[in-house]
């Protein structure tokens, strides 16, 4: 058979995050490999924490499909900026 396809499942071990392990799983074929990484209890290497790094993951639950974060999951994540535009410490 061909390639394999490595998809990375990054997650917090919240529930929000066990639907999305459901739903790669149930889509995943035979050319397919799924690593889940739960950052909420980090492996012993850290791998998983230099993967998170490496994609440069900030928000959970997100995908890497064969080394590339998704589109989906590619946000700036939580900042200061969008904090101040959202009224955040602004007492008005």
């Amino acid at each position: 058979m061909g390639n394999k396809r490595i998809i990375e499942v990054f997650i917090a071990g919240c529930s929000v995050c066990q639907p999305i392990i459901e739903i790669v799983q149930g889509m995943a074929c035979s050319s397919c490999e799924v690593v889940v990484y739960d950052l909420s209890k980090p492996c012993e290497t850290k791998e998983c924490i230099q993967k998170a790094q490496q994609y440069g993951i900030k928000s959970l639950p997100s995908i890497a499909v064969n080394g590339v974060l998704l589109n989906c999951c590619q946000n700036s994540g939580i900042s200061e900026s969008e904090l101040i535009k959202a009224g955040v410490g602004s007492a008005a």
